[in-house]
């Protein structure tokens, strides 16, 4: 199979990102953790064998890009729309360019792991669908062996119901679906000193 690896990310440019925390923890704190972040997405996403492309957001630096030295990974602005529309976008641009399966993330889950991205590919030799489904509601992975269209609309993106309502599109067009473990995202300052207190556990 063709496999490709979409990473949806932001330019880390100050007050540009993480915006929801920096409210709480501040702008800079938030650039840090988003950076942090992003370097854990990069060391899960090397481990796959896999296209890897970047769909990047925001407004890219004038020199020294923080994705300069993604060697291997290709990179495309995000086009515009909602969440949904941009997504849509990047799977129709991997179907159309051969792949047999792609798999898409974001950069907000610290738990993600490359064995979490190889077993998505690995269920989709058998599946339509599959969704890393997220605490909040939402997914932080999903992934597909064709453009599946009603997945991108109808959504109340950001919100507890985008995963419900995905899982109940699949089920009404009649779509085998595998489900990876529960993971969470870091969004706000709960789910920051959630993500701090398990990290710490572990290391203990």
């Amino acid at each position: 199979m063709a496999h490709q690896l979409l990473i949806f990310a932001r330019h880390p440019a100050l007050g540009q990102v993480k915006t929801r925390l920096a409210r709480t923890e501040g702008p800079e704190a938030a650039l840090h953790i988003y950076t942090e972040l992003l370097h854990h997405t990069r060391t899960a996403a090397d481990g796959v064998s896999a296209t890897k492309t970047l769909w990047l957001a925001g407004d890219e630096p004038p020199t020294d890009s923080a994705f300069s030295k993604w060697a291997g990974y290709e990179q495309h602005p995000q086009p515009a729309g909602d969440l949904g529309e941009r997504m849509h976008h990047a799977f129709a641009r991997a179907f159309s360019g051969g792949a047999t399966a792609a798999v898409i993330i974001g950069t907000d889950c610290p738990e993600l792991t490359t064995a979490h991205l190889d077993a998505a590919f690995q269920h989709l030799a058998t599946h339509d669908v599959v969704v890393g489904p997220a605490r909040d509601g939402g997914y932080y992975l999903l992934g597909m062996r064709t453009l599946i269209p009603d997945f991108f609309s109808n959504k109340e993106w950001s919100t507890d119901a985008v995963l419900p309502t995905t899982l109940a599109d699949a089920a009404r067009l009649g779509l085998t679906v595998a489900q990876l473990p529960v993971l969470s995202d870091v969004d706000n300052a709960d789910d920051l000193a959630a993500w701090r207190s398990r990290a710490s556990t572990a290391t203990s």
